[in-house]
């Protein structure tokens, strides 16, 4: 396993790190709380018995039961092994006492004495601003003085403006974005990587893989592209190093499922260095790059500056469904999701062609005609 300084906190972490997210499921269950416990134990032991050393989970992931699995991973002697990293629901707290009663559960679950690192779950601006109002960076003082958690953070799903407002604002230990090589300029993107690099705070990378997209059920163009290079690499190995060549770049997560994938994303990470991609390397990620920006359907960013719409039309959500169901040849999945919207009544056919959104978007889209597109393909 390849090992980073931690900032200058004086410690080294992993480059890869075990998220807790998609752990292995009972066989025949749907239901996301539904986890082979025995499995999930097994598999975070073994990754910090081959180097692991950075342990990712939330308060939320598998319906509340990944920090109970967690905390018993952690059992004769592994919690002094690794580095936890949980996050604070921020959305359950209404008050300032929420925190550290929220903060407290998660200690019972996990069964140990302090998380080393605590983080502001999925911080957007509305988010912020509610939770700095309630007090957030107050209690994050005060709970580092009294040894409950030991470096806070936060993790981010918004626009860069945001991350760097996010940044600037506290004293943060790290941060956690989303980043794969479908994301350069998604959120804080690349941009914002080498904004927090260019502060000294480690940033940790979650959706490496875009949520296994970049991984499985790839189209044979997308094959093609990865196998015409002379040295063979695995997709999945490919958008590592993609991740991993950048030296702001401190860990980077994977939710593995099996123990195989486990085994697998270990061994790529036995020498992830950064600095490492050639330019033709770094050509051949641009051609994969290209070739999936060649089947969006829609240049929508997703400002939401068209939201809300007066008929409620989720415009950006259908967007998102449309563009990532001909990106990754997958209209079953896509299709049966956007059943729910039709139910709520979100849906394109109940857009009126008022041209509000279309008075206001940034990018000039003829989104009246592209809303009726995607319905179309959708349904």
């Amino acid at each position: 396993m390849y090992y980073v300084d931690f900032d200058n906190l004086g410690f080294k972490v992993s480059r890869f790190g075990m998220g807790c997210m998609r752990l292995p499921m009972i066989e025949g269950h749907t239901d996301d709380s539904q986890v082979d416990e025995k499995a999930a134990i097994d598999m975070i032991r073994y990754a910090i018995d081959h180097g692991v050393n950075y342990i990712d989970t939330a308060y939320p992931y598998h319906g509340g039961r990944s920090e109970v699995i967690v905390g018993k991973a952690l059992k004769k002697g592994y919690r002094d092994k690794t580095m936890v990293a949980t996050k604070l629901p921020i959305w359950l707290a209404k008050k300032y006492e929420d925190f550290e009663k929220l903060l407290d559960e998660q200690l019972s679950r996990l069964k140990v004495d302090y998380i080393d690192f605590y983080l502001l779950h999925a911080l957007d601006e509305k988010r912020w601003h509610r939770v700095r109002e309630l007090g957030v960076l107050d209690f994050l003082e005060k709970t580092v003085q009294k040894g409950k958690i030991r470096y806070p953070g936060f993790s981010f799903h918004d626009e860069l403006p945001v991350f760097k407002d996010i940044l600037d604002s506290y004293d943060w230990r790290m941060c956690q974005i989303q980043l794969n090589i479908l994301d350069e300029h998604y959120q804080a993107g690349v941009e914002g990587l080498k904004y927090a690099g260019s502060k000294g705070i480690p940033v940790v990378i979650m959706e490496p893989l875009k949520g296994g997209k970049l991984a499985q059920n790839l189209s044979q163009e997308i094959i093609d592209i990865w196998n015409d290079f002379p040295i063979k690499r695995s997709p999945v190995e490919w958008a590592f190093r993609w991740l991993y060549n950048f030296p702001e770049v401190t860990t980077i997560l994977s939710g593995v499922s099996t123990m195989e994938q486990l085994k697998e994303n270990i061994k790529i990470f036995e020498n992830a260095k950064p600095n490492v991609m050639t330019p033709e390397e770094l050509a051949l990620v641009k051609r994969v790059q290209e070739y999936y920006k060649g089947k969006i359907k829609v240049d929508c960013t997703g400002c939401n500056y068209c939201m809300p719409c007066p008929s409620n039309v989720a415009i950006p959500d259908i967007f998102s469904m449309y563009n990532n169901a001909s990106i990754f040849d997958d209209f079953k999945t896509y299709k049966k999701r956007y059943e729910e919207f039709i139910k709520k009544g979100k849906d394109g056919s109940q857009c009126v062609e008022c041209g509000n959104c279309e008075s206001v978007c940034p990018q000039h889209l003829p989104i009246i005609e592209k809303i009726k597109e995607a319905h179309r393909a959708l349904t």
